[in-house]
């Protein structure tokens, strides 16, 4: 049965008022989004194995090189699973146990225990399987692209449902699309990583902006690093189902990177970062004194414990590419809190970031751009390998004014005009009044490395100007009209006898 984008995400969203009351909504990723993953993967295998019979036999038909997509065990197809009325929960949770254990790098994927939650009994879990098996969810029925916005539809939906939390694992679209444009210029095997990857998003916009410019993002490579095991699950169902070609790995980035070459004691470089890392959190310095990667060496003091900003700029940084060791640069967008910019005591890490001259931009954005945080932001960008004419120089574009964002419910949201002017001026290296400015590094040393965009790029709203003979002629105006009511004045005041 065939539908629509729109069709879809009401379909799935209606998953949550199944279980509405019966699970915390800061809960119902963990159970709603690995059963649409599960569905779209049987779907897809039972077409496939058709073919495959067709093609080849009953006896040869699961061979796994045949596969494109997970194996689903014989026993736990989407129908074997609506087939159960009893013990429901027991029957979703081996079904992911045993497609685990048919596929190894699945592993960590399906967290819910079904089993665990008492309010989810045999009803509501057949109606939400029902519902869910109202749609075919194979490729044919529904192009992956199409499911795969569905999704990332559902997490956002999700995100908001939770409020402030969700903000952790869910950036908004518009900001995302900003910083992949900004390190564009992609090319195929190109790798790309995020390493506070949450739902995913910023490694799925990279792959379908690559394909809008004509590009095939499966010659690109994914990778993410997430603290939060549920979030990391996620992350790497959102990949699958986007199709990509990715890899997510769980644990902090900062204390634990995963992403490593231990034979040469570095971390794995990449032509492409995009991060939106938490703001101004803890991190770990007590235990990163002598970090083995040499990540926090941009001044013998390392960032404060109560705020690891510059510890996530300095860990990305060494995630860039270098020409000196991989023969090309490499790029970031990182999504950082105003303050990074000019807080007095972090002069000391700004200092050496641009006298390497790796800071190619800072981008101003407006306030209130998350959800229910209203803390002005900004993009920074990075390049290890800046090219002729923007070397020593520094972009600051204040994108901050009404001219770029409209004012929806509960936030603000950059346009599609605003998120154009930015990244045009960005391309261009342009100066425009009152919006972008390109700053030598030494007038940036004048004013001791301070970055506030607001030293670079005059802020302030445009006096209207003042026609002087228009404004001489309203004056006259009312001082004749001043003089005839002190005439009329004093005309009264006499026929009154007052002097």
């Amino acid at each position: 049965m065939a539908i629509s984008l729109d069709e879809l995400e009401s379909h799935l969203f209606k998953c949550a008022d199944i279980i509405r009351d019966a699970v915390d909504p800061t809960d119902y990723k963990e159970y709603i989004l690995p059963l649409v993953y599960y569905k779209s993967i049987s779907d897809e295998f039972e077409v496939q194995y058709e073919q495959n019979v067709e093609e080849y036999g009953e006896d040869f038909a699961r061979r796994e090189n045949l596969y494109d997509i997970p194996i689903v065990p014989e026993g736990y197809l989407w129908d074997d699973l609506r087939a159960v009325s009893d013990n429901v929960d027991k029957a979703i949770d081996d079904a992911f146990t045993e497609i685990v254990a048919e596929n190894p790098g699945l592993r960590g994927v399906f967290r819910a225990d079904f089993s665990d939650t008492d309010a989810l009994d045999d009803g509501r879990l057949s109606r939400l399987l029902e519902h869910l098996g109202t749609y075919d969810l194979d490729r044919d029925s529904v192009p992956p692209d199409m499911l795969g916005e569905a999704y990332m539809d559902l997490v956002r939906h999700f995100a908001e449902e939770e409020g402030k939390s969700g903000g952790q694992f869910f950036t908004p679209p518009h900001i995302v699309n900003l910083c992949v444009r900004l390190v564009d210029d992609f090319e195929d095997g190109d790798t790309f990583h995020d390493p506070t990857v949450g739902s995913g998003g910023m490694l799925i916009e990279a792959a379908r902006y690559y394909e809008e410019q004509g590009g095939d993002s499966s010659k690109l490579t994914f990778t993410g690093q997430e603290i939060n095991p549920d979030i990391a699950a996620i992350a790497k169902m959102n990949l699958s189902i986007h199709g990509l070609d990715g890899e997510i790995k769980r644990e902090d980035s900062l204390s634990r990177p995963q992403f490593t070459d231990e034979e040469n004691n570095e971390l794995t470089r990449f032509d492409r970062v995009l991060a939106n890392f938490p703001f101004s959190a803890d991190w770990a310095k007590d235990e990163l004194q002598d970090d083995p990667y040499g990540r926090f060496d941009w001044h013998e003091k390392l960032p404060r414990a109560d705020r690891g900003d510059y510890a996530f700029i300095m860990h990305m940084a060494k995630q860039l590419k270098r020409p000196d060791k991989d023969g090309t640069g490499g790029k970031a967008a990182i999504v950082i809190p105003h303050g990074v910019l000019f807080r007095k005591h972090e002069q000391r890490y700004r200092r050496p970031m641009l006298e390497n001259d790796m800071v190619e931009a800072i981008v101003g954005l407006p306030e209130n751009l998350f959800q229910n945080n209203s803390i002005p932001s900004a993009v920074l960008v990075l390049n290890t390998d800046k090219p002729e004419g923007r070397e020593g120089e520094v972009q600051f574009i204040h994108a901050a004014d009404e001219a770029f964002y409209e004012e929806l419910s509960n936030q603000n949201e950059l346009t599609e005009d605003g998120l154009d002017h930015i990244v045009e001026n960005f391309r261009e290296w342009a100066t425009e009044e009152r919006v972008s400015r390109t700053v030598s590094l030494d007038e940036i040393r004048e004013n001791d490395y301070n970055l506030n965009i607001a030293l670079y790029v005059d802020t302030t709203e445009p006096e209207e100007d003042i026609d002087v003979e228009e404004e001489l002629t309203k004056l006259r105006e009312l001082q004749a009209e001043r003089d005839e009511i002190e005439a009329t004045m004093n005309e009264h005041m006499e026929a009154l006898n007052y002097e």
